[in-house]
């Protein structure tokens, strides 16, 4: 007997999603049945749900990037009723229906178990973001990015304020750098400020792009969240030798700047992409979270909200007045 009806968040055609109902036979021919008991709203669940951008390849589509859960049935050996799987990213809300509902079914291959000492709350409230923001911190390890303490120069963050940006944020703060938090609101000075920013910048400083080529060199690397011209000013004002980690584009897919800060200063500007990052990688990635970042932070990083307000936190989220992570409850 087929379970009645359930809700979730759907995009039908080409615009905005709608909260509405979804039969079990409606869900994808995938071997893995799993109880949603949390998801989480990113930016491009927010281009998605509000139809302003080109996240949605196929229709209808439910959304939802992100999704943590039980299983409740499976035909693959590696996973049982009840384990509980974390899935990020793997084109869920894209090309596979995603995670705001209450019921999905999704390919073994995505699922990753819980970190020790995370619950499935929790692990949403990391969820895309906080993932994004783990790599590109280890990009620039892998660059040669030391802390402070061992000799290494300021880290630059932008757009601190949204999810990416305040994981990386608490992140770079724990593993001893000292950072630079560049948003454009100031009015979250105090909380930038707590989760371990040793300076608040104006974005309008690197929102407008760099006055010449190369300006001061003054932070060893970078995770840019914006793009755009704040991308450019933030390779301007890199020191010699360091990386900036790219992951966003809030501020627009364009690249207007100059090569004069790779063959000058050897600077690397390397992409971060948690969409397909391979599994062995995620593991490391949500190993190295938990570890790093107490619940208590985790906590203040971000909220609860029921899924019948995902619309109006959708178009509140693009228009920069979401701070921090929005998990959120399908069951309410």
């Amino acid at each position: 007997m087929s379970m009645p009806a359930f809700p979730a968040v759907v995009v039908f055609e080409p615009g905005p999603a709608e909260l509405t109902e979804v039969a079990e036979e409606d869900l994808p021919e995938e071997p893995v049945s799993v109880e949603v008991a949390f998801s989480s709203l990113n930016y491009k669940d927010a281009l998605a749900v509000t139809g302003r951008g080109k996240v949605v390849r196929s229709f209808p589509m439910t959304c939802g990037i992100d999704l943590a859960g039980t299983v409740v049935e499976s035909k693959d050996p590696a996973l049982v009723p009840g384990d509980e799987v974390v899935v990020t990213g793997w084109g869920l809300g894209e090309r596979h229906p995603g995670g705001f509902t209450t019921r999905q079914r999704i390919r073994p291959e995505w699922a990753l178990r819980p970190p020790a000492g995370l619950d499935l709350r929790r692990c949403m409230a990391v969820g895309t973001a906080g993932l994004t923001a783990m790599l590109c911190v280890m990009a620039l390890e892998e660059g040669g990015l030391r802390p402070a303490g061992e000799g290494g120069a300021e880290v630059l963050v932008t757009g601190a304020a949204g999810g990416v940006g305040s994981f990386a944020v608490a992140l770079l703060a724990r593993l001893g750098h000292r950072v630079l938090a560049s948003t454009g609101r100031p009015e979250l000075e105090r909380e930038l400020r707590s989760l371990g920013a040793a300076e608040v910048l104006d974005r309008r400083a690197l929102a407008s792009g760099p006055e010449r080529p190369l300006l001061t060199e003054r932070w060893a690397g970078a995770v840019d969240t914006v793009g755009s011209t704040t991308l450019a000013s933030a390779l301007s004002g890199t020191r010699y030798g360091g990386t900036v980690a790219a992951c966003g584009l809030a501020g627009g897919s364009e690249l207007p700047g100059s090569v004069l800060p790779f063959i000058l200063r050897a600077v690397r500007l390397v992409g971060v992409d948690s969409v397909r990052c391979p599994a062995a990688l995620r593991a490391t990635a949500w190993r190295r979270i938990a570890e790093l970042l107490s619940v208590d932070v985790l906590d203040a990083l971000h909220e609860v909200r029921p899924m019948s307000e995902v619309v109006q936190l959708a178009g509140a989220l693009l228009s920069g007045t979401v701070h921090g992570r929005v998990v959120i409850d399908p069951r309410r």
